[in-house]
């Protein structure tokens, strides 16, 4: 007896959803816009709000520079999910 798959798979049809889909994308790609100088202000207050109570001078540009490289690091991992799922998408 031959197999009978019980689901069919379903055909991807990539006109339906296609605007939404870009959108979406569209909406990934402005995060990166708005991740960086975000990550970078809470930093600074962060840190200028520690240099207040704790009597210091240096925690501000501390605060600035974990700011910057917790931005960068949220940004890039967002281009590269990006990549990767343009890189899907073609293949389908």
């Amino acid at each position: 007896m031959p197999f009978h798959d019980p689901i069919p798979e379903r055909k991807n049809d990539n006109r339906s959803g296609g605007g939404l889909r870009s959108y979406v994308q569209a909406e990934r790609l402005i995060q990166i816009a708005f991740v960086l100088p975000s990550a970078l202000a809470i930093g600074w207050f962060g840190g200028a709000y520690a240099d207040e109570k704790l009597h210091t001078s240096w925690l501000t540009i501390a605060g600035v520079i974990f700011g910057c490289v917790v931005g960068m690091v949220y940004a890039v991992r967002i281009a590269l999910d990006a990549e990767k799922s343009a890189k899907k998408r073609k293949q389908e």
